[in-house]
């Protein structure tokens, strides 16, 4: 066994886009478990767009990162070393290590999983909180019905494609909307959206809405931008937006304002706005549906893995500039 800890840290608060001065990598000792802890070691980590936000000296519904701070995240990782006869070594769980590769624990800071249960990097993306996401913003908040247009953007990503899987699950029309014909044709042809448009085509605005006939009745929105407004302007009455993410501004240093606002009121729109993270109790019987519909083949996902624990900052800019396909994970161990 290593004993040594590397350890991925925020050196300084970034502007504009990342770059690896941003970030810095340390190694330190392992840290000793004390009475009721474990130690573990990581096996693979989720990169997630909520990072990028955190990397800023601003208000928000969690306290920002500090130059020298480890990046944080949620990780699966194996319990190597125990005094709780409740984490017996070789357990696995999952919890929020960050971007390290050894790490304490306690039973009330980690869930034991069933590596039987299905391959253990789903734990951190169709049946964890990837999942939760998809099924709390959309069956909660959106409330979609049969017949319904919903419209998802970042629709090849990890939220966004199960997201519009749940709906079609529940008789909807689904119009995904991506970035580049590959992953337009993954959401169509794998995911079984009924459409997906370009955004970076010359002609997604005439795209969009000719996929949208009917205008949209819910919105799944996860990137904002301009993106965003064109949808706004297909936005029926009373429609739902589910406000999840808003990757394409998290690298902005201006802001972009939404040009749409008058859609919002013209037709009556509601829009919930949402951080999964607060809604813990929610995920138990969400992950179990999703089990549910993935041993039944009716959920597809995908995983874009990274190796090592050196590479997680070059992976996570690419996620955030839309490199990835599905959603980024990172092997630690490899």
């Amino acid at each position: 066994m290593t004993d040594v800890n590397t350890q991925v840290k925020m050196r300084r608060h970034p502007v504009g886009d990342l770059t690896d001065d941003d970030f810095v990598v340390e190694e330190t000792a392992l840290p000793v478990p004390a009475a009721g802890q474990a130690l573990v070691k990581v096996l693979y980590l989720s990169l997630d767009p909520y990072m990028r936000p955190m990397m800023d000296p601003l208000r928000s519904y969690i306290e920002p990162l500090k130059p020298g701070d480890l990046m944080p995240g949620t990780t699966v990782a194996e319990v190597i070393e125990t005094t709780d006869p409740e984490l017996p070594v070789g357990s696995v769980v999952v919890c929020s290590m960050g971007w390290q590769t050894h790490g304490l624990v306690t039973k009330d800071t980690c869930r034991i999983v069933d590596p039987s249960a299905g391959p253990l990097p789903a734990a951190l993306s169709v049946l964890g909180m990837t999942g939760a996401t998809a099924h709390y913003g959309l069956l909660e908040l959106a409330k979609p019905k049969p017949g319904d247009t919903v419209v998802v953007t970042a629709a090849s990503g990890a939220v966004g494609g199960v997201v519009g899987q749940i709906a079609k699950i529940k008789g909807c029309r689904v119009v995904g909307i991506a970035g580049g014909p590959a992953k337009c044709r993954y959401v169509v042809d794998e995911l079984g959206f009924d459409a997906c448009i370009d955004y970076k085509s010359d002609t997604f605005e005439q795209d969009l809405a000719a996929a949208t006939p009917d205008y949209v009745d819910v919105l799944f929105e996860n990137v904002g931008g301009p993106v965003l407004d064109a949808v706004l302007t297909r936005i029926n009455d009373h429609a739902r937006i589910a406000l999840c993410g808003n990757i394409s501004q998290y690298n902005a240093e201006e802001p972009y304002g939404i040009k749409g606002l008058r859609h919002l009121l013209m037709q009556r729109v509601t829009v919930y706005s949402f951080v999964i993270a607060e809604h813990r109790e929610y995920w138990p019987g969400a992950i179990a549906e999703l089990a549910d519909w993935l041993g039944e083949g009716k959920i597809a996902y995908r995983e874009d893995i990274a190796d090592g624990i050196h590479n997680a900052p070059k992976a996570f800019r690419s996620m955030l500039a839309g490199g990835n396909f599905g959603k980024q994970l990172v092997n630690v161990g490899a």
